[in-house]
């Protein structure tokens, strides 16, 4: 999946050889509970669902999940309610083979949850959630050893002072650090220069910057906080990074069949995107491949259910 060396854009830092696993998460787990309506409804209407589905989902879990499926070896460290809904989404990740020696099941805590509304017409959708406190870490509570033990910790900073301690101790390591980063939590500055790779949502950006200008945005991230690579994801538009003084463009690629729901596309663009790092490809070929792997995503209801295999992903990029 390599594309010519001479003409294309290399990542600019070493990518760590073998270590215990190839990836090691330390973010959200989530339930989620989907439900399909016609249209989004108007405010005080009455709208019947066309379908409902209950899935795993979860930032950093959502991505180890694709990464394994892609036939790297992950790890995931994350805390689950002991409720109903933390026992489902425990069983799921552990069905996909992702080592859970790290996870947690915190006892009288509610699993972090969301109902999720898909607009049938786009497969767009909104997200309503809420996490129980009692899931947070502490930074003398981040399971340091299994930072040391990936080439990359990919991270969400849901708990920016625990996973600035685990970003140290990976690179203590020699390991790269990536993040998914959707909004401003306490402490959030001082992770920032922490992380190597730094691919966020659409809107965070501005709000991290306050410049609406998305190229001028991501130039004063670098500029602020040093990250090798800084980017976002576009959604139907695809993704656009910053690194070395240029910027790349890459357009999204067509959902087979159209898309049914974008849930959980960005986790997958960060699971291809992970994977073509880790397998040495040009930062074009990176985002080709989280591209791809996130709208073969969007082929189904849910985070991870069309999440695609190396041989469906080879497939689709011919």
């Amino acid at each position: 999946m390599r594309t010519d060396p001479e003409t294309n854009v290399r990542i600019p830092f070493e990518i760590p050889g073998k270590n215990d696993f190839d990836a090691v998460g330390f973010g959200l787990n989530a339930v989620d509970h989907l439900i399909v309506v016609p249209e989004y409804p108007a405010f005080d209407a009455k709208v019947r669902f066309t379908e409902y589905e209950k899935s795993a989902g979860g930032q950093t879990a959502s991505a180890m999940v694709s990464l394994q499926r892609l036939g790297l070896k992950t790890a995931y460290a994350g805390r689950f309610g002991s409720d109903e809904d933390g026992r489902f989404g425990l069983r799921a990740i552990e069905y996909e083979g992702v080592n859970l020696d790290f996870a947690e099941m915190i006892d009288g805590a509610d699993n972090q949850l969301a109902f999720i509304i898909i607009d049938s017409r786009s497969g767009e959708r909104t997200i309503i959630w809420d996490r129980d406190e009692r899931l947070s870490y502490r930074p003398d509570e981040a399971p340091l050893d299994l930072a040391q033990r990936g080439r990359v910790l990919h991270i969400d900073a849901h708990d920016p002072p625990a996973c600035a301690v685990m970003a140290h101790a990976a690179h203590d390591a020699g390991a790269i650090v990536t993040a998914d980063i959707d909004n401003i939590y306490e402490g959030l500055p001082d992770l920032l220069p922490l992380i190597d790779v730094l691919i966020t949502s659409a809107e965070f950006p501005d709000r991290l910057t306050g410049i609406s200008n998305e190229r001028a945005s991501l130039v004063e991230m670098k500029a602020r906080y040093g990250c090798a690579i800084v980017g976002t994801t576009l959604g139907a538009r695809g993704a656009l990074i910053y690194c070395d003084g240029e910027f790349i463009e890459s357009p999204a690629c067509e959902v087979p069949g159209g898309c049914r729901d974008t849930t959980g596309a960005g986790d997958a663009f960060h699971g291809g995107f992970i994977y073509g790092m880790l397998s040495g490809d040009d930062l074009e070929t990176c985002m080709k491949l989280g591209n791809a792997v996130a709208a073969l995503k969007c082929r189904s209801l849910g985070g991870r259910a069309a999440l695609p295999t190396v041989d469906e992903l080879k497939d689709f990029l011919g």
